[in-house]
């Protein structure tokens, strides 16, 4: 029984990933490196701490991977001042769990500042009653420890919490995590390994609530 939903932020709640996947070009010229490929920004996708680091030490060993990553997030930073639109059925979704008592809380990769920062640009803060960042736990996703880390917030075992996410490692850690893992793809449809790790794949948040109203879920 779900008692409680633990949300994602780049490429669920908000239409990020699009805008990401924009900033390693101009980075990487900055700092004087040959251009990405598409490949390569393929596979960032979904990475973040010491494994976004790992990623790019292997394919730019010529420069500090973690200045790399800093250059990124500053563009990324300037890029995003304004926040990024919502993905389909964000608002419908938080109304509905807000009407039938089912607390929530942010479970991102991201910093603190840049959840807060989007959170109150879109208007939804009232909603959520904890964010949990990378910056929070040791380990970054496939590993599930912000997700048990956003169960413990919300007071609950993990598989009374249902995970959103749009990435292949978001719905590994949330698998890993024992929690009822729904998939929203973003920029990647799931694959054969991911179709058999999460309990349902939903083409948006609408979907989601949907699901949810008719205790599919």
């Amino acid at each position: 029984m779900i008692r409680g939903v633990i949300f994602d932020m780049d490429g669920l709640m908000f239409d990020t990933e699009r805008i990401w996947t924009t900033l390693w070009a101009p980075a990487l010229e900055q700092l004087g490196q040959p251009a990405p490929t598409d490949d390569f920004v393929a596979g960032a996708r979904g990475l973040a701490g010491e494994n976004m680091l790992h990623y790019l030490a292997k394919h730019y060993p010529a420069v500090d991977p973690q200045l790399l990553l800093d250059t990124v997030n500053g563009i990324g930073k300037t890029a995003l001042a304004n926040g990024a639109p919502a993905k389909p059925g964000l608002y419908e979704l938080l109304e509905y769990l807000d009407q039938a008592g089912l607390p929530r809380v942010v479970a991102s990769s991201s910093s603190h500042e840049t959840i807060d920062r989007y959170l109150r640009i879109a208007g939804i803060e009232r909603y959520f009653s904890g964010r949990i960042s990378g910056q929070d736990v040791q380990y970054s996703k496939p590993n599930p420890a912000i997700f048990l880390k956003a169960a413990q917030v919300l007071g609950l075992p993990p598989q009374d919490c249902l995970v959103l996410e749009d990435s292949f490692n978001g719905v590994r850690a949330g698998h890993a995590s024992g929690a009822v893992t729904v998939m929203v793809p973003d920029l990647a449809q799931p694959d054969a390994e991911i179709r058999q790790l999460y309990n349902a794949c939903c083409r948006d948040l609408l979907e989601v609530r949907d699901l949810l109203k008719a205790g599919r879920l």
